[in-house]
């Protein structure tokens, strides 16, 4: 096994390691380095055997003469490009979310769902070697996608994780005991649902973070929270990120931007028996009837489905991606040993 917090891989390309290339006009390909693998596009074919040796950072020309800039993938990189069962974290929200929710090294952690893994590698990293890091995920399916792009990143399934298949708020109470956990991140359609459970295993000023699509989902678990009594009073907000192109005197913003992709939501645990001070507000429609219920099911709120065929294909990926990793793992072992 090895520690979430494990260094990247380093040194020599080796077989079985995940490669990203960039090649001519700046497209990128990520491959998983075979001693007979190829890498087939119009411009010509690049070997993987060419690579491997080399180090980090080479450049190799294809059969065609087109020279490809090789770079082990950062995470960011690697969570954009990962088979995908359910929709990811992006990378701006995933930097926030350990930040917003103060994740630290050896911190007790929650998660649900863990949707493709994206998530999970960020919080992996954030408790390291004596943290822990509970990953809770209804669909069985889902979670072996996750466990496949969790064991590609780290070359090993890390021993600071688990993955619990079932619901968190059946579930929780069984994995944890009142009040053990430090930080709680929901990132399911009805967060609401399990409010309860996550306020019991929560410590004391422990942090819960929501993350959420649309405004509805937002406003209801905002007053779910409130009316609970158990938590100080929601923060809320989004993240967007404006590119700039800089290039000698020609400095502007990009023509796009990543721009809204969720909403964070964050709230902390009350001692026990403790009243958080009232908050003045302006008068403001906080209630809600059937009909405004009825806009935050998870059908009307965007459910997203993925059909059989097409997520056992993304398990396939993963699982081939596994595999390399441990390919390169093992080579690695085998020289720390030599040497």
């Amino acid at each position: 096994m090895t520690h979430a917090t494990s260094q990247r891989p380093s040194g020599p390309f080796r077989e079985g390691d995940r490669v990203q290339l960039t090649g001519p006009k700046g497209r990128l390909h990520t491959v998983t380095l075979r001693e007979d693998g190829e890498l087939h596009t119009h411009h010509g074919v690049l070997r993987h055997r060419d690579l491997i040796g080399l180090p980090d950072g080479s450049v190799v020309a294809n059969s065609s003469g087109h020279d490809y800039l090789a770079l082990r993938p950062l995470l960011r990189d690697f969570a954009m490009s990962m088979p995908r069962g359910a929709a990811i974290v992006y990378p701006k929200d995933a930097a926030q979310i350990v930040m917003q929710a103060d994740v630290f090294p050896g911190a007790t952690v929650v998660e649900a769902g863990v949707g493709s893994g994206a998530l999970s590698l960020s919080l992996l990293r954030a408790v390291g070697p004596e943290g822990r890091l509970t990953s809770f995920e209804r669909r069985d399916d889902f979670a072996e996608v996750a466990r496949g792009n969790v064991e590609t990143f780290f070359g090993q399934t890390p021993d600071t994780w688990d993955v619990v298949v079932g619901d968190l708020a059946e579930e929780l109470p069984v994995q944890y005991a009142p009040g053990t956990v430090d930080r709680v991140v929901l990132d399911m359609l009805a967060p609401w649902e399990c409010m309860d459970v996550v306020a019991e295993a929560l410590t004391p000023g422990g942090v819960v973070l929501c993350y959420v699509a649309t405004a509805t989902q937002l406003s209801r678990v905002a007053e779910y929270i409130r009316g609970t009594g158990l938590f100080t009073d929601p923060d809320a907000s989004e993240t967007m990120v404006r590119g700039w192109h800089v290039e000698g005197l020609a400095v502007r913003p990009d023509h796009r931007m990543v721009a809204h992709t969720g909403f964070l939501l964050t709230a902390r645990r009350l001692a026990p028996g403790a009243i958080a001070p009232s908050v003045k507000r302006r008068a403001s429609k906080t209630s809600y009837g059937d009909d405004d219920v009825e806009l935050w099911t998870p059908g009307a709120v965007g459910d997203r489905e993925i059909t059989d065929k097409n997520l056992r294909k993304r398990a396939r990926e993963a699982a081939r991606a596994a595999d390399g990793a441990r390919l390169a793992a093992a080579s690695r072992d085998a020289e720390s040993t030599t040497e």
